[in-house]
């Protein structure tokens, strides 16, 4: 059986964000993929937005990550030359039953540390976007884009030179908890059994199967209580032909199980709309169908006219789509991260990483910090 130190399964934007950071603690890192490269699900199909904070409970892991690690992206990005840019977003009103919900979405946002927000008129907010429709809007500086390949690149490239490795097309397919420490049952083309005194499962969609999956965890009745239940939550995203109508991020007024759908730019300043939202009756994130159904463009379009009611007829057209790791259902609130650590569940040296959705991306420095704390 072959031993290692650490283990870090997934190799999307976090499980690489953690990678390094362990690695650059003198920690022996494999990272373990089940993909044939790095980055190829959750981290890739995704508005590629850096968050400000705004929107999440007042203490809640996710407000206080995405917060934290804003900052440290966008640093890090400076520092390694990652391609992003602080387009900043407007947050639209788009009828008078609607200000309240704009006005406590502002109080939230300072709760949570987010000091920048300016609330702008209907008048003011076309001056910037004159193709908007609002009755007011919420701006916010510190939103921004990024590529998130470029990033997950430059992480992957932090944690090779401080010695970590990536393995490629080995799913982790089970494993045990035992007296010798975490050991995993690895397929792929040569299946084997690796023995880690350390394991991070950072495996997106497929975390909770992964915990759900390794014999004799958790360690006590009160964290089997906690065992993971998985929701997909599908959302679909139209191209726009033509030539962009906003320089800017807007988005609606946040709905219960996402931001709404919302005008994201690239790099290159190409607009694009989503995520809309899709339940998917799945217990599996292997029977996860990505494909955009063309007759969803009617409920997009739908969406998009209140705030932007020029969308050209026949302009949208499906791109891509990806799925929330979700930890509740519909009819639930949305779960804040779950950083599970031997604190949480009793098991030496290991760290589940649960419902790390949207900001996940943004959070990502912040999360692997995380990670490091729960293993020291």
């Amino acid at each position: 059986m072959d031993k290692i130190d650490t283990l870090v399964i997934g190799a999307g934007v976090v499980g690489l964000a953690a990678a390094r950071a362990l690695a650059q603690t003198g920690r022996d890192v494999v990272i373990l993929e089940a993909a044939d490269a790095f980055g190829t699900v959750t981290s890739a199909r995704n508005s590629e937005v850096l968050h400000a904070g705004l929107y999440y409970p007042t203490g809640s892991r996710k407000a206080q990550l995405c917060v934290q690690g804003r900052e440290q992206l966008y640093a890090y990005c400076a520092e390694r030359g990652i391609a992003h840019r602080r387009c900043g977003k407007l947050i639209v009103a788009t009828s008078a039953a609607q200000l309240d919900k704009l006005d406590a979405l502002h109080a939230q946002a300072r709760a949570n540390g987010v000091h920048d927000l300016q609330r702008l008129t209907a008048d003011e907010a076309r001056a910037v976007e004159p193709a908007l429709a609002c009755v007011a809007a919420l701006w916010s500086p510190s939103t921004g884009i990024v590529d998130s390949h470029g990033l997950m690149l430059a992480l992957l490239g932090d944690a090779e030179a401080a010695g970590a490795s990536l393995a490629l097309c080995s799913p982790v397919t089970g494993g045990a908890v035992t007296a010798e420490g975490l050991v995993l049952d690895v397929g792929g083309a040569q299946p084997m059994q690796i023995l880690a005194r350390e394991v991070v499962n950072a495996a997106g969609l497929s975390a909770p199967a992964i915990a759900r999956s390794l014999r004799g965890w958790p360690a006590t009745p009160e964290a089997a209580a906690q065992q993971p239940t998985p929701y997909f939550c599908k959302g679909n995203y139209f191209a726009c032909s033509g030539r962009p109508a906003f320089s800017r991020l807007v988005y609606p007024i946040p709905e219960a199980a996402g931001l709404g759908v919302h005008v994201t730019l690239d790099l290159g300043g190409q607009m694009r709309f989503g995520p809309d939202v899709e339940w998917l009756d799945i217990t599996d994130a292997a029977q996860i169908d990505y494909a955009v159904a063309p007759e969803r463009v009617q409920g997009m379009a739908e969406a998009i006219r209140r705030y932007w009611p020029g969308l050209p007829d026949g302009a949208l057209q499906p791109s891509y789509s990806g799925v929330r790791p979700k930890l509740g259902g519909p009819d639930v609130a949305a779960a804040d991260f779950r950083i599970d650590g031997p604190a949480v569940h009793g098991v030496p040296g290991l760290v589940q990483l649960l419902g790390i959705e949207s900001p996940g991306l943004t959070s990502c420095l912040a999360i692997a910090d995380e990670v490091v704390r729960a293993l020291s």
